[in-house]
Order: C-alpha cells, then sequence, then structure tokens
C-alpha cells in the first residue's frame, strides 16, 4: 500500500508560481534555500478549500464543511514546508522519477483527447501556464510520494495475524448487505461530434482488450479513463441494491470478482465497468476484507510516523517561519524576525 498525502497529490497537478515574482513577493516561510511564498500560501489555501467542497460534495451539512475547509486552510503552510523538505530530501538522496514524469504527462495527454505531447504543451501554455514548471511541479509530487514510500512506508508492516485479530474482534462491522465495490473506465462523449464516436468507442474498447490481455485495470484506468475517478484508478465506490439504475444493477450484481462488463454507452460516454469485488449478504468473510483492513491498519500508522519523520527532517533543516504564520507552519527551529529582512533571505 502506498501512502499518497493529498496536499502532494494536488501539487503534481497545480501550476507553480513564476521563480522571478519571488524575488517581489513576500516571503512567509524558508525551508533551506528554497522560500515559501505569500502567494504560494494563497494559492495553497484557496486549493484547500476546492478540495474540502469536492470531497463533501452532498455529504456534509455547511457546518461540517466550514469546518473542514477551515482545518485544511489552517495546515496549508505546513504542508507546503513539508512537501519542500520532503522534495529537498528526495534529492539528497538521489532519487530520479523522470520515467513516472513521462508517463503521468502522457496519462493528461491521453485523459484530454490531445494526439501528442507537443499538442499538450500547446494547451498547457494557453492557459498561461509554464510548460517546464508544469513539468516541474509534476516531479516534485512523485518525488515527495517515492521518499514517503521508502523513508516511512516500507518500515510499516502489518503482519497476518494481527490482520486476523483486528477481523476477529471487529467481526460486527463486517455484517453487510449485498454489494459490489466497482471500478470504471469512462470515454466521455460529451459535447463530442457525431463524427467523433467511432474514435471514441474504439478507445474503450482499446481500453477493455488491454485490460482483457492482462494488464492492471486501475493503471489502464489512469491512463485511458475521462471520468473523476481516473486519478483513484477508476474506483467507483461499493453498492448496495437499490443504489444503481435497474440496468447497471442488473449486469453487476450478476458478476463475480475482476469480471467486466462489455463497452456500454450511456449518456456521459462509453463505460467499462469491473467488479472489483463482490460481498455477498451477511457476515463477510476474512479473505474479502482483509485488504480494507490492511489499508485500514497500514493507514493508522502511516500518519504518526509520517509526522515523526517530517519533525525530524525540520530538526535536521533550517526551517524559518515569519512572525504570525507559526501556528499555520506547524512550529520550526527559529523565527524570522523581522519583516524588512525577509526580501534578502
Amino acid at each position: 500500500v502506498l501512502f499518497r498525502s493529498k496536499a502532494t497529490d494536488k501539487a503534481a497537478e497545480r501550476p507553480p508560481e513564476g521563480i522571478n515574482s519571488k524575488t517581489v513577493e513576500e516571503i512567509i516561510a524558508r525551508v533551506n534555500n528554497e522560500i515559501i511564498t505569500r502567494s504560494e500560501l494563497d494559492k495553497a489555501r484557496g486549493s484547500a478549500q476546492e478540495d474540502a467542497e469536492q470531497e463533501c460534495k452532498g455529504k456534509c451539512t455547511p457546518e461540517e464543511l466550514k469546518i473542514q475547509i477551515e482545518d485544511r486552510q489552517k495546515n496549508a503552510l505546513r504542508d507546503l514546508i513539508d512537501q519542500s523538505l520532503l522534495v529537498q530530501r528526495g534529492k539528497d538522496m538521489g532519487i530520479s522519477v523522470e520515467t513516472e514524469v513521462i508517463k503521468r504527462l502522457d496519462q493528461i495527454r491521453i485523459q484530454n483527447n490531445l494526439t501528442s505531447m507537443e499538442d499538450l504543451e500547446k494547451a498547457v501554455s494557453t492557459q498561461g501556464i509554464n510548460w517546464e514548471d508544469f513539468k516541474d511541479n509534476i516531479r516534485k509530487g512523485l518525488l515527495t510520494q517515492r521518499v514517503i514510500s521508502q523513508e516511512v512506508g516500507s518500515h510499516i508492516n502489518v503482519g497476518k495475524e494481527e490482520i486476523a485479530k483486528y477481523y476477529q474482534d471487529h467481526k460486527k462491522e463486517y455484517v453487510r448487505p449485498e454489494q459490489v465495490a466497482l471500478r470504471e473506465i469512462v470515454v466521455s462523449t460529451e459535447r463530442k461530434k457525431d463524427s467523433e464516436l467511432p474514435d471514441l468507442k474504439k478507445k474503450a474498447e482499446t481500453a477493455l482488450k488491454r485490460v482483457k490481455d492482462g494488464e492492471e485495470f486501475g493503471e489502464i484506468a489512469k491512463r485511458f479513463s475521462d471520468g473523476s475517478t481516473a486519478k483513484q484508478g477508476g474506483f467507483l465506490g461499493v453498492y448496495k441494491r437499490g443504489e444503481l439504475s435497474k440496468e447497471l444493477e442488473d449486469t453487476v450484481f450478476s458478476m463475480k470478482k475482476n469480471d467486466l462488463t462489455d463497452v456500454m454507452d450511456t449518456k456521459q460516454g462509453y463505460l467499462v465497468l469491473q467488479v472489483l469485488e463482490h460481498y455477498d449478504e451477511g457476515e463477510q468473510a476474512l479473505s474479502k476484507v482483509e485488504g480494507e483492513i490492511t489499508d485500514k491498519l497500514y493507514s493508522e500508522r502511516m500518519e504518526p510516523k509520517l509526522r515523526d519523520y517530517l519533525k525530524t527532517l525540520r530538526e535536521q533543516s533550517y526551517v524559518v517561519i515569519k512572525p504570525g504564520y507559526q501556528d499555520m507552519a506547524g512550529g520550526g527551529n527559529s523565527e524570522i524576525r523581522s519583516e524588512e529582512h525577509t526580501s534578502e533571505l
């Protein structure tokens, strides 16, 4: 299981501020030889609000959403400092993610139905984003994930006996109605011309064939799917009977684990579904929920261990934070003592 920080994941897809602009901007923090500016903090706080709104869609009350936004925004500077420390650590370790950068760019190209990397570069530039900065931001996100995996995740072990004990102690939690866990690949046909439909259907059929030929569904979803679930490997959710349209319900509830649908023509586009797991009604067998328990136990250990690791990185680094921002930054070794000196940092 690979821990993925939401802050670093988002940073991989977000254009950074121009380097030249940093020389005239208000400096909020310095992390060794890197600086964090007020505009970067403002952008991170804006993204924190967008992330909270997206995750809360239809699930949270207005008050719960407000609390989530405030919590995320409060941690925005801390997350920027953490990312800077992790990226610098990755460079010190000599980690290269260039192959992964190319794969990620190709995924973005495919998701946006662009023919070549040159077309992607033009599309990025059209939005006012520097192409090299765009690639570097993806590089930083991947580097951060690799450091977390190697330095923290690789030291976390969840044993079979521990999983079995947790299952025995929490059996009541695994008494469930019949459910299916689904993954999807969506090739969008929204706002497309009729003349484009044959090629789009062929794209969906190609994706399905590659999965049938042995490629991992999640990786193909990341490369081919236009859906909002693409980054999560197409994971759509877990559904009980009555929560899907009658047509889809009749199809997927008759399928077994890892079964695939044919390419289906829907209002949104061409759809391929995979049954990731089919849970029978009643108490679930350990084999059905082992992965779920493993992820839970792993995640519970990852968060405190990651915070300890980041604390160690801070102690080994030169981190200074402007007065008034220390609470947002989660602490540092020292403080920027006067605002007039910040431009010289």
